[in-house]
């Protein structure tokens, strides 16, 4: 399938229907807004706008800043470049929300992934994660890459694991030597949308000192195996742009960029 082929299709599967919501989550369709969220100590909300803003873009988002200052709630407003309004991101900016990175969005088929061979490094053991210690280290991990708080990993990853594990499939990359007693030196995650085709890939951080060996490519191979065995045809990547070109070699194609904009209380 072409770039724009696979592009429509995710629109039509994904974006439309708001399929690839947090399993968990409170969703909520209002006008023209995809909304969901969740409460508590560690909330927070999404928002998404796949149709557009239709004619008063400042009222609609108004509605959503008033809906998660009146519940304490930050959020993240995900934009897409083709998204309408074509000035979205300039609205949102003036609204008081603050821009992320960008990523960009890869798609591919399945099939493309698996004629790609791979072999991991025979020092490394690559597995499913099996607890709450497991779990401990990848937080350690994503922490130590990127900031984002032990707790964060822990807490959501491990409870939506627990709560969906038909649609949540978590790997981890350690030394084969030092084996559980060590950190985990890359992981990543698979999400499966039922009925879209489509399985989504997140994480694949690795350690500096276990980069160019690898690692990311096993992960992603082994998880589209995972995703063929299931049924899924398609796969989605949000990527950076350390990773978006090796999603390219393998045979993934970049779509369109996405781009966070957030806000806090």
């Amino acid at each position: 399938m072409t770039p724009d082929e696979l592009l429509d299709v995710f629109h039509r599967r994904i974006r439309l229907p708001d399929a690839d919501a947090i399993p968990g989550w409170k969703q909520e369709h209002v006008g023209l807004v995809h909304r969901s969220y969740v409460e508590g100590g560690e909330g927070a909300g999404f928002v998404e706008t796949p149709r557009g803003l239709g004619t008063d873009p400042e009222a609609v988002i108004a509605q959503e800043l008033t809906f998660f200052r009146e519940r304490g709630l930050p959020f993240e407003w995900k934009t897409y470049a083709y998204d309408e309004p074509h000035d979205l991101g300039p609205r949102l900016l003036r609204a008081g929300l603050t821009k992320g990175d960008p990523e960009t969005l890869i798609l591919g088929e399945v099939d493309r992934i698996l004629e790609r061979p791979y072999a991991l490094p025979s020092k490394v053991r690559l597995r499913e994660v099996e607890g709450p210690d497991d779990y401990h280290r990848i937080g350690v991990l994503t922490d130590t890459l990127w900031g984002n708080g032990l707790e964060r990993i822990v807490e959501r990853l491990a409870g939506e694991a627990r709560m969906f594990p038909d649609r949540l499939s978590v790997f981890l990359v350690e030394d084969a030597l030092i084996g559980p007693d060590g950190p985990a030196v890359s992981a990543a995650w698979v999400r499966f949308h039922p009925g879209t085709g489509f399985a989504s890939l997140w994480g694949g951080g690795t350690l500096p000192e276990w980069r160019q060996q690898g690692l990311y490519s096993a992960l992603l191979v082994h998880r589209a195996g995972l995703a063929k065995d299931r049924g899924y045809e398609f796969l989605r990547v949000d990527a950076s742009e350390d990773s978006r070109p090796i999603l390219q070699k393998l045979g993934l194609h970049a779509v369109t960029t996405t781009t966070p904009y957030e806000w806090t209380p």
